[in-house]
């Protein structure tokens, strides 16, 4: 009874981190008219490092040159990752980005199995991308640069999720992402900087940027850190695998943002191959690190 009652926590606290990374991109689309999306990927990664700073401390651990080149391209790749996706939803709606972003991470997946069965999950992502590429009528609305962001975004996911594992047996999880948060934020704020000079500190975007990094970074990792040490792995997964969907609605709700019917049956196929992808995986899913 106890491990059961257990078991429904994690799985909410997945779900919780799931609609409170969704709430944060939407809260984030919100401050794009104050400092754009480049400002706002800045502060949202600045206020997220000063969050898990003094929570890991990693100045305690002096990182070896060996070390320093695990976290490195783990780092970039996170910042790198925000920013494009932070690019696309400031020209697509928020769902339809994060069904082409997932493409990043399904795409490690299959790669990372050789069974007969990845071929269905791989055939329902390219039916769902071909839903929502601009390819007829029905999708002629959609800004092709938001949909090549999305794929950038993507890349630099499977970067992360790759970069990552290699950081995290090299150090600890927490100071692996503190580190790496850092090393974002050397990236992102000149990016900011760049863009919208002494603006990107508009007093009006301060605090609404701190709540995108509560609810898009401290808020979901600290969840999904619970999670993991109560769930498998294929299902904590398969529960992340419902961003796509959870991005829709948030985008519906939060954004007033209408998806189209095929829209909708194009998301409804990437969360199936990503599920699926999970599934039929025989090691840790990479679809359970959490992206943008």
């Amino acid at each position: 009874m106890k491990a059961a009652t257990g078991n429904m926590r994690a799985v909410a606290c997945v779900l919780a981190a799931v609609v409170s990374i969704q709430t944060g991109a939407a809260l984030a689309k919100q401050v794009f008219v104050l400092i754009g999306p480049t400002g706002t990927t800045a502060l949202r990664i600045l206020f997220a490092a000063c969050i898990l700073l003094p929570v890991f401390r990693p100045w305690q651990r002096r990182l070896s040159w060996e070390e320093a080149k695990l976290v490195l391209p783990y780092g970039a790749a996170l910042g790198i990752m925000n920013c494009f996706f932070y690019l696309s939803i400031s020209r697509i709606p928020l769902g339809i980005a994060i069904a082409l972003e997932f493409t990043g991470p399904l795409t490690v997946a299959l790669l990372a199995s050789r069974r007969p069965l990845d071929i269905v999950w791989a055939i329902c992502a390219i039916a769902g991308i071909i839903c929502i590429l601009p390819l007829g009528n029905l999708s002629n609305a959609l800004d092709p640069i938001g949909i090549l962001y999305a794929f950038i975004a993507g890349a630099c996911w499977a970067g992360y999720i790759l970069f990552g594992k290699r950081a995290g047996r090299g150090l600890q999880g927490g100071i692996a992402v503190s580190y790496g948060m850092m090393i974002a934020a050397l990236i992102a704020v000149p990016v900011g900087l760049t863009t919208n000079g002494l603006a990107l500190f508009n007093w009006q975007a301060l605090p609404l940027a701190l709540g995108v990094a509560a609810l898009s970074s401290a808020l979901p990792y600290s969840l999904e850190m619970f999670a993991l040490k109560q769930l498998p792995a294929k299902t904590f997964g398969i529960l992340m695998s419902l961003e796509p969907a959870v991005g829709a609605l948030s985008g519906l709700i939060i954004l007033k943002e209408y998806l189209t019917s095929l829209q909708w049956a194009a998301v409804a196929l990437v969360i199936v191959a990503s599920a699926g992808s999970v599934m039929s995986s025989r090691e840790k899913p990479d679809l359970a690190e959490g992206g943008a």
